[in-house]
């Protein structure tokens, strides 16, 4: 089995080569439920294309990448039709190494059986696959996130911060998981669903660690703004996230509302929508101060809801961290109706998104209604798995028992 174990894994990387290779519609790159304004590989190579011509990428409407990965591919990793798949490849393979690491750090082994499924949850999810064949820089903010954790697990808090840090540079909303990963790392990541007890440290260990990462955010910051010769950037991508310039349609709940919004409301509303997001932090992570891991699971499920640009990669990582998390199975309410609204979705999606933009036989109501749906099946999952992680504590009942509230 061990030897079989070895071979699985780059049995799933050789698979996911010949995949990024195969001959796809150019169509994927630009479908709007793979790729956000924010992730798009056709504007990242419209921006690097500007940048190596002497014009600033962000003097436009169109380029919103972090200037890092502006850098990173003019220069370093320059990308073409053959490197881009290679380097979309290798991203991947480096977040399923980071979750196998992360469930070995868990359960205290150095090798399990779970190793080759863990990984080819990750490597070959549909809601993982289709964005990163599309190129979708959503593959990279998974990666960075899944290392940030990886590193906390591992009490390496220097490099844990640092991809907390660059994560942050691509995707602001991913400022959500600073506290549950800050009481990661001066914790154990070993699962302690079903024996919770209160935070033992103090508050004053986070202190430094705090100070830390904005040390590492405002370096990358400077860095930022010295690529690009100007803060034009921080309006163009952090701002895009806060103030929604940008309306394209695309899996998230945010899109539809603002396009019907009077611009007279929309400053309220994105606030409220805005304040939405962090208002899940503290009662998370204090209702499991016993695993932060679990916290910022839950966390990471808040963001594939309720993010303003999503893409089907932001729910794959959720629901690819599940495979960690096995002692919550048992505890499920309603795996498989959520199942099936997943199912349902990703039916409706491609369907409704074609008859509206292609066909020219529906409207955006269409489109809107499917994602909808989809979003009730990431909340539904995302409902699941805290009524989960609060049902282990009780383990089994005895006959006559019920739980009807935590």
């Amino acid at each position: 089995m061990d030897s079989d174990a070895d071979l699985a894994f780059p049995a799933l990387v050789a698979a996911r080569l010949l995949l990024a290779f195969a001959p796809l519609p150019e169509a994927l790159k630009h479908d709007q439920q793979l790729s956000s304004p924010l992730t798009s590989y056709s504007r990242l190579r419209e921006g690097i294309y500007l940048f190596k011509h002497g014009i600033d990428p962000y003097s436009g409407g169109a380029f919103r990448h972090s200037p890092l990965l502006l850098s990173l591919f003019s220069t370093v990793l320059p990308l073409t039709p053959y490197t881009s798949p290679i380097v979309w490849t290798a991203v991947d393979t480096i977040a399923a190494w980071a979750l196998v690491r992360i469930w070995r750090l868990r359960t205290g082994a150095k090798k399990t059986p779970r190793d080759r499924q863990i990984a080819a949850l990750y490597l070959l999810n549909p809601y993982i696959l289709l964005p990163s064949l599309a190129l979708s820089t959503s593959s990279i903010e998974n990666t960075l996130c899944l290392l940030a954790l990886l590193f906390a697990c591992r009490g390496r808090t220097s490099a844990s911060l640092f991809a907390l840090a660059c994560l942050v540079q691509s995707s602001l909303p991913s400022l959500l998981l600073l506290v549950p990963l800050v009481f990661l790392n001066i914790t154990r990541p070993v699962s302690r669903l079903a024996l919770p007890k209160p935070f033992e440290g103090s508050a004053k260990q986070t202190i430094p660690l705090l100070l830390e990462f904005f040390g590492y955010s405002t370096l990358l910051t400077i860095a930022s703004a010295l690529v690009c010769g100007n803060w034009l950037w921080v309006e163009k991508t952090w701002g895009a996230s806060l103030t929604l310039p940008d309306l394209t349609p695309n899996p998230g709940l945010w899109w539809y509302f603002f396009t019907e919004m009077f611009d007279h409301f929309r400053p309220f509303f994105l606030m409220v929508f805005s304040v939405h997001l962090l208002i899940y932090v503290a009662p998370l992570c204090i209702k499991f101060q016993h695993d932060f891991l679990y916290a910022a699971f839950l966390l990471i499920g808040v963001l594939a809801t309720f993010k303003p640009y999503p893409t089907l990669s932001d729910p794959g990582l959720f629901f690819s961290l599940f495979s960690i998390f096995p002692e919550i199975y048992p505890y499920l309410r309603h795996p498989i109706v959520t199942a099936l609204i997943h199912l349902h979705a990703s039916l409706l999606l491609p369907l409704f998104n074609s008859l509206w933009l292609q066909q020219g036989t529906g409207n955006a109501n269409f489109f809107y209604a499917s994602t909808l749906v989809f979003g009730m099946g990431n909340g539904a999952a995302l409902l699941d798995a805290i009524w989960a992680g609060l049902r282990a504590a009780i383990g089994e009942l005895k006959e006559g028992y019920e739980v009807v509230q935590e």
